[in-house]
């Protein structure tokens, strides 16, 4: 069959990285029309570009952002995804906790280094901006002179998300009403901001051979819709690539793999790993990983790149795109189907490919033998005056309007709840079954955390308000990585888990998944003076609550940007008189 898809598709070159020490952007923030999988929306974009613009640099470098908010009607922020914020906690790029929101026609300049190697992304952080398209590609190579602990010839990177044509205003309001509106499934997932909805990459060519189901609809064409054109990586026979490979996705849990391909993972969060070879991998939203491809199969053909839903039962197709070996016609049909995505619900399978991931000895530090503190965070499903939320031991998190980093450094009174929240949950609590009291409540409360002390944090799922209902959560740590010590089932009991831990190579990430109805351990130093939000990366979830909050060493913050911190009149009124009390 000859594919007419007309000559839209866009092939990508591998890249190559850049020199310099400072590099400065300039963005401008706003919607604008696009067709992610073929039918126009409004989509946030920056500088008129979705996905926004990737940022290339090397390790030790400096950037500065001036960005501009050209949204009508909403503030927004930008988070730097996996970036640690060293001495800059300000440009964290987290609503009400290291900044005020940047209102309309308002410019903020974020201005940090990146200080270690790795494969990054960056989005919005404020609302459930990320679900609206506000998100690109940061990737940070070794500095001059340095090596990568593996070899390839030439790289790409495929930045994975999921796509709604709801509007993030519209999901916001379905998930604080009564009774409760769920968003429901994307409509589509997106391969560096391009699905197709409604058709079917695989049935518009003849694969030979197939008898699985290529997708909903009939075969694609994007004349006039070329901005939802898969991107096709072309490649030369023989030769090793770089996939790098990072998760935006809003709500999904993803399977990655490349049709007859071996996939060696070589870094996880910015951190190497052990390499390991395996035929697909699942990734998380919020994590990132690099894994090598060699192009070993028979040259003649091309070959189909699929993502695929995990996690959750879903209605989403794959998400597909091309492997095409030159000098092969970009066009040419596969001659194998698409890979097929493992059951949603196999967690065995998602957890042995958890337990592969270690340390790369000699490349990353082991974690403390010990640590100084251990706080349980048990999350559960509930209700707040009758509308649907997700708590942490009990509270669910409600930001305050000034930012914590700016109350705290400069004792601002009565800007949050300055109880300490609770470090564990009751003892007689059954995870497997719900809640028997659904009642939570709202708060923003911190965890005040000793300046270089080891901390331990155990996520405890359990059952959410539904019988036999425990969902995924992927949780990101800002401001560190840490070290996944272990995982396990049921509810975790300390005296055994500890038997099992690893401390010799676990893996450093800044993102870790918990199992339904299992806990996942992770340790890390509070060595990174500033407040750090600690959330599950489901977006939907963050909105209905389910998120913490680190504060350590804030007396340590230099001199903040009073633009990060001081919202509105009577909020830079105090400071000021903060200020001049401080000596600052």
């Amino acid at each position: 069959m000859i594919v007419n898809f007309i000559a839209v598709l866009l092939l990508i070159q591998p890249s190559l990285p850049l020199g310099s020490k400072t590099r400065h952007f300039k963005w401008e923030v706003g919607y604008v029309f696009r067709s992610p999988d073929c039918l126009e929306r409004p989509v946030m974009g920056i500088n008129g570009q979705f996905p926004g613009p990737t940022i290339r640099a090397e390790a030790g470098d400096t950037l500065h952002v001036e960005l501009t908010n050209k949204l009508t009607t909403e503030g927004v922020v930008i988070h730097w995804h996996g970036i640690r914020q060293f001495g800059t906690p300000w440009a964290d790029g987290t609503a009400s906790i290291s900044q005020c929101v940047i209102n309309p026609e308002e410019t903020f300049v974020y201005r940090f280094k990146v200080d270690k190697a790795g494969t990054y992304f960056y989005h919005g952080h404020y609302g459930m901006q990320r679900a609206a398209g506000l998100y690109g590609s940061l990737i940070v190579d070794v500095a001059e002179g340095e090596k990568e602990p593996f070899d390839y010839d030439g790289e790409f990177s495929l930045l994975l998300s999921d796509w709604w044509h709801q509007s993030v205003q519209e999901q916001e309001a379905g998930l604080s009403s009564v009774p409760f509106r769920w968003i429901g499934d994307p409509q589509s997932l997106l391969m560096n901001g391009r699905g197709q909805y409604n058709c079917s990459l695989a049935s518009s060519f003849a694969v030979a051979g197939s008898n699985v189901t290529t997708g909903q609809g009939g075969p694609c064409r994007f004349l006039g819709h070329e901005d939802c054109a898969p991107q096709i990586l072309s490649v030369l026979s023989n030769r090793t690539y770089r996939l790098r490979l990072a998760s935006a996705t809003s709500l999904h849990s993803l399977n990655f793999a490349v049709a007859s391909h071996k996939l060696v993972v070589v870094e996880a969060d910015g951190n190497y790993v052990q390499p390991f070879a395996v035929d697909d991998l699942d990734i998380y939203s919020g994590e990132s990983y690099s894994v090598l491809l060699t192009t070993d199969q028979n040259p003649a053909a091309n070959y189909f790149i699929s993502a695929g839903v995990r996690g959750r039962q879903s209605n989403t197709t794959q998400a597909l795109t091309i492997l095409n070996y030159k000098p092969n016609p970009p066009l040419k049909s596969p001659t194998s189907p698409p890979p097929i995505t493992p059951r949603w619900d196999d967690f065995d399978r998602s957890r042995q490919f958890s337990l592969k991931i270690r340390a790369l000895v000699g490349r990353s530090p082991k974690p403390p033998r010990k640590s100084d503190r251990r706080i349980v965070l048990l999350n559960t499903q509930n209700t707040v005056d009758g509308v649907v939320r997700w708590s942490i031991n009990n509270i669910s998190l409600a930001l305050p309007a000034t930012p914590y980093l700016g109350s705290i450094k400069y004792r601002l009174k009565h800007a949050f709840d300055g109880a300490p929240p609770p470090e564990t949950f009751p003892e007689n609590y059954n995870i497997t079954r719900p809640p028997a009291n659904l009642n939570s409540t709202i708060g923003n409360r911190v965890y005040q955390l000793r300046l270089n002390s080891t901390v331990d944090v155990v996520l405890q799922n359990a059952n959410a308000m539904n019988e036999n209902n425990s969902e995924i959560h992927p949780w990101h740590l800002h401001g560190h990585d840490f070290w996944v010590l272990g995982y396990g089932e049921g509810r975790f009991a300390a005296a055994e888990a500890e038997k099992h831990f690893n401390l010799d190579d676990p893996p450093s990430k800044n993102t870790a998944v918990v199992y339904p109805y299992g806990w996942t351990a992770v340790r890390f130093v509070a060595d990174n003076p500033g407040v750090w939000a600690f959330h599950c990366h489901v977006e939907s979830h963050l909105h209905m609550g389910m998120g913490s909050v680190f504060a350590e060493g804030v007396h340590r913050v230099g001199r903040i940007p009073g633009e990060a911190i001081a919202c509105g009149l009577t909020a830079r009124m105090k400071l000021a008189a903060a200020e001049d009390e401080d000596g600052n």
